[in-house]
């Protein structure tokens, strides 16, 4: 299965595209995305809403546990948030994987600030199904 036509499908996904985030790089359990941090993403305090930088994170989560060509589903995602970014602030979501499995594979994930802080620290588990990413609907 072909690295780039499972990339093509990556960046179709329409809730990323919604929020910004771009796909930097993805190689066969890793990936990289980004965004840039808008004014409809901050929350009452006026720092970005931890969904946000949860959905990032998830982004390059799924992302990277896809890379195999396998459709892969999240099992768990533990978040740790650990600083706040400002309004325009470019973040960064980097997801490595940790183990593969036959069923299962674990991922870190690690959301970054561009002046290299750390936002947000997580750890992922995927279901490995039977599926492609490329027999999906729309592939």
């Amino acid at each position: 299965m072909s690295l780039e036509g499972i990339r093509e499908r990556i960046e179709r996904d329409p809730f990323a595209r919604h929020l910004g985030i771009e796909l930097l790089e993805l190689s066969e359990g890793h990936s990289k995305v980004a965004l840039t941090v808008g004014e409809g993403m901050l929350n009452f305090a006026g720092i970005p809403h931890g969904g946000v930088i949860f959905s990032l994170a998830d982004a390059a989560f799924a992302a990277a546990s896809n890379s195999h060509g396998q459709l892969s589903v999240a099992l768990n995602v533990s978040i740790s948030f650990l600083a706040a970014a400002p309004l325009g602030a470019r973040l960064y979501a980097e997801a490595t994987e940790e183990n593969l499995g036959r069923r299962t594979a674990l991922y870190r994930l690690a959301v970054t600030a561009e002046d290299g802080t750390l936002i947000a620290l997580c750890q992922g588990t995927v279901y490995r199904t039977s599926r492609t990413v490329l027999e999906l609907p729309g592939a």
